[in-house]
């Protein structure tokens, strides 16, 4: 009984501060008015120097329309391990989507940028829409995109 319990104690002191370490944040981007068809959409962190680190959320099923979200594409080089589980539908004109992830803390506050790339069919793509520091101070501070994306934030 006393191993059991040592093994207990010990695996919860591993399992604890591991769960300290991630923080629950909500991304919120509405899209303009612009009168097409659904916006692909690619959420993704980026590190101090602009290298891919991993993808947050990906907008669109379908993944043939992936490559012209062309920032996210080039660094997930479009491996499906990289966005298995991370999508959902395409987003329209006019709307918002929200989506709430667990980020270990020790990406806030360290040089990491949240990107967000748009795509809509018979327009045009852009690349980083939006591009903003993953910080404390930048937290439920809306941002204007470039393109499609009329207001980004994220909430701790």
């Amino acid at each position: 009984m006393k191993k059991i319990l040592l093994a207990l104690g010990l695996a919860v002191s591993v399992a604890l501060p591991a769960l300290a370490q991630a923080r629950e944040v909500t991304f919120t981007t509405e899209l303009l008015d612009y009168g097409g068809d659904g916006a692909y959409m690619a959420l993704y962190l980026t590190d101090a120097s602009g290298a891919y680190r991993g993808t947050l959320w990906v907008a669109g099923k379908k993944s043939k329309y992936y490559k012209h979200l062309s920032g996210w594409a080039r660094g997930s080089r479009l491996d499906p391990a990289e966005y298995d589980g991370l999508t959902g539908a395409s987003i329209t004109s006019g709307r918002t989507l929200k989506i709430t992830l667990d980020l270990d803390d020790a990406l806030i506050d360290s040089g990491h940028e949240v990107r967000v790339d748009t795509a809509v069919e018979d327009m045009r793509d852009n690349r980083a829409d939006v591009a903003v520091p993953l910080t404390t101070e930048g937290a439920g501070k809306p941002v204007s995109g470039r393109g499609y994306v009329r207001s980004f934030r994220y909430d701790f």
